[in-house]
């Protein structure tokens, strides 16, 4: 199966670089229907790119999530690890929403 997502253009650069190889989301019901194998459309307006979802590392919350994946996967920099929160996801996906479906770490490789 294929999905499409949206991505801001920093995230879109550091999947299309590989530095970024797991993209957090909610586990809401788009998400809930994604498993391991299908791949994955991420755009940033016109451009795209295909990655084949590797394994999806489920938490209650980003706060579990943050605790447990190796950051420099997710999108930050060394040099941001230091200042590096849960919280910063609250931005995206408030906390009530966390608490209603849990989060996922979407592991991926490019195609």
């Amino acid at each position: 199966m294929t999905h499409y997502m949206n991505l801001n253009c920093r995230p879109f650069q550091m999947i299309k670089s590989g530095q970024k190889t797991i993209e957090l989301r909610l586990w809401d019901e788009k998400r809930s229907l994604i498993k391991i194998n299908d791949e994955i459309v991420f755009s940033c307006g016109e451009e795209t790119i295909t990655a084949k979802v590797l394994a999806l590392h489920r938490f209650e919350n980003y706060e579990a999530l943050y605790n447990s994946l190796n950051l420099l996967k997710c999108g930050y920099l060394p040099e941001e690890l230091d200042t590096a929160k849960a919280d910063d996801m609250n931005e995206y996906y408030p906390p009530e929403k966390q608490q209603q479906y849990g989060v996922v770490g979407i592991e991926i490789t490019l195609l």
